[in-house]
């Protein structure tokens, strides 16, 4: 397996960035994703090529930070501005959702700028993209654009690593993990150490308000096991031997999507209200999470045939939710009684449904003529099987499949 000397550059998310830099300044740019896809090396490698100054500092840091410790940088970025004339300098603020009233205090710095003319471009990136958000919405409405990075696709990975299509099923879309592949042991320690263990306590329990830590963390161990199962809140606390409410349950679900790693993913009913009201069908980012809380290793993954047709639904909905969590789409599934579809994906007046033919054993009998007859999709599809090769599927980006 070769590794690219800087992956995250081929992301397509760095052209946007680039350019966006390169304008008069405008807007705040903000980059929002989980841990570990890239985005402090992007933004170190578009600042590389950037023509004028710039100025990168990181919350993430066992010191506290505070509004006067943005303050403080953000003078420093000013006077590198000022010092850079006509072509400006950029301030990129690393991990600021950890700094208590982030927002507020860069919505003042901004505007202070703003009514100075000053040419100080300002990038912010949030690995939680969740609270990034609020802290936007909260405070800085109308002064800032988005950038989601999510997990890292297949072909990204294919490109990057030389990743083959059992590879990525089995070590997923995480590229800092990609150099342990050949000792999945230690790939493992990695991603359940580095990353789960990280983002859980650093990202959501610190940050966030959990009365319940260990229901969190047993949720999370759950919507790895039934990733792509449908699962009523009532269930997930059986399973979880806990006398909690289904609305603390919910809200756990809400804070790990809003991780990027694991989210519910409601049921198509045409109708909003009722679609907000069914049994979330759980549904992992990024299949790495799947397979390392799982404990088996490649071979004993491939051979386990149930197993592995789960997972290979799971790399299929990875790839269209975190297209859902880019925006560029909405993803469902539908049941009724025995029949089912896998994933239903909705942009706009396009209406897509999915049927995974992944070798596992049918639950359902397959339920794409009779979502058609209900709903009229523009398109119905099988993936696997006799259908569009998963390889392929999973090779092209989610809008191409949206197409007229």
């Amino acid at each position: 397996m070769s590794e690219s000397p800087n992956p995250s550059f081929q992301r397509d998310f760095a052209v946007p960035l680039a350019a966006r830099l390169r304008e008069p300044r405008r807007f705040l740019q903000v980059l929002a994703g989980p841990r570990q896809v890239g985005k402090t090396t992007m933004v170190q490698q578009v600042l590389a090529e950037f023509e004028g100054r710039s100025v990168f500092v990181s919350a993430d840091e066992p010191a506290l930070r505070d509004t006067a410790w943005v303050a403080a940088q953000w003078e420093r970025a000013r006077l590198v501005a000022r010092d850079a004339g006509k072509r400006g300098a950029v301030l990129v603020l690393d991990e600021v959702q950890k700094i208590p009233n982030w927002s507020e205090a860069v919505k003042r710095l901004w505007d202070e700028d703003t009514r100075a003319r000053l040419p100080l471009r300002i990038v912010l990136l949030g690995s939680a993209p969740l609270l990034v958000q609020r802290g936007l919405s909260e405070s800085l409405a109308g002064r800032f654009e988005i950038l989601h990075l999510p997990h890292w696709s297949f072909a990204e990975m294919r490109a990057a690593f030389g990743y083959s299509l059992e590879q990525y099923l089995y070590f997923g879309g995480y590229p800092g993990a990609a150099p342990l592949a050949d000792d999945p042991p230690r790939w493992r320690r990695y991603l359940l150490d580095a990353l789960v263990e990280t983002t859980i306590a650093r990202d959501l329990l610190l940050l966030t308000r959990v009365d319940k830590p260990a229901l969190l963390r047993r949720l999370f161990e759950l919507g790895c096991r039934y990733s792509g199962q449908v699962l009523s809140y009532t269930k997930m606390l059986g399973q979880l031997h806990d006398a909690g409410n289904t609305t603390t349950l919910a809200h756990y679900l809400e804070l790990l999507a809003g991780a990027g790693m694991i989210t519910g993913l409601s049921k198509f009913a045409g109708a909003a209200v009722r679609s907000r009201g069914s049994s979330p069908k759980l549904q992992v980012f990024n299949t790495a999470l799947l397979t390392a809380q799982s404990g088996l290793t490649p071979s004993e993954a491939r051979a386990d045939r149930e197993f592995w047709g789960r997972l290979t639904e799971s790399a299929v909905g990875a790839h269209l939710a975190n297209a859902a969590a880019c925006g560029l789409c909405q993803l469902f599934y539908w049941r009724e009684g025995n029949r089912e579809v896998d994933f239903v994906v909705r942009a706009g007046r396009m209406l897509v449904a999915i049927e995974v033919k992944s070798g596992r054993a049918p639950v359902a009998h397959s339920g794409l003529a009779a979502f058609k007859e209900a709903f009229k999709p523009k398109r119905t599809m099988l993936v696997g099987g006799d259908g569009t090769p998963v390889e392929e599927f999973l090779s092209r980006p989610v809008t191409d499949w949206l197409q007229p």
